[in-house]
């Protein structure tokens, strides 16, 4: 919310595409996700530059091994650091910058955060990749579609927004994220 709050075109452009495909008469249901691919395209951006974990969970060579051209030793432990590779600039344009269009051109729209595609692992990959990772795509499109469709939002006059994150096993904002909502829908839809 807070990267489309800083970027309200993005924002505007995904409440018209809810408009466009839920209408205001009614709430987002689960079964609207796979037709909402502006707002996919949001949720694969955020987890690419806002990983909710900045490192993998530890894996471990048993034996020694070649990786790109890297000698691994023999017990080996290896974090993979998934905030880095969601800015590299060998990997992504402009990687600072939030762009959910990079996710609807041709090579964009194949990439899945679902572990197949190794410049976007939120969930991380292999034997070691987080078993509720379809679970938690579908909760994260589906709170983010719910918020953007249901509700109008604005920063507070004054109010300045704060990207920061606080670095640790997590990567929660540092300053709570502080807005203005109103209603969108007809009364009736959020009875």
């Amino acid at each position: 919310m807070t990267e489309m709050l800083k970027n309200p075109t993005i924002l505007a452009h995904a409440q018209s595409e809810t408009d466009r495909v839920i209408g205001r008469d009614r709430r987002l249901e689960e079964s609207d996700l796979p037709n909402l691919p502006y707002l996919q395209a949001i949720c694969k951006e955020a987890l690419r530059l806002h990983p909710s974990t900045p490192l993998s969970l530890p894996h471990f060579s048993f034996v020694e091994c070649e990786v790109e051209g890297y000698r691994i030793p023999k017990n080996t432990r290896l974090l993979v650091n998934i905030w880095a590779i969601g800015r590299d600039p060998n990997v992504w344009e402009d990687p600072l910058e939030f762009k959910p269009e990079r996710f609807l051109s041709d090579k964009g729209a194949k990439i899945d955060p679902l572990g197949n595609y190794f410049e976007l692992i939120p969930f991380g990959a292999g034997r070691r990749i987080c078993a509720g990772k379809l679970v938690g795509m579908v909760f994260v499109q589906y709170l983010l579609g719910t918020l953007v469709h249901s509700f109008n939002w604005r920063i507070a006059d004054g109010e300045v927004l704060n990207m920061d994150e606080t670095f640790g096993l997590a990567l929660p904002k540092a300053v709570p994220l502080r807005a203005m909502v109103s209603p969108r829908l007809v009364r009736a839809a959020y009875e």
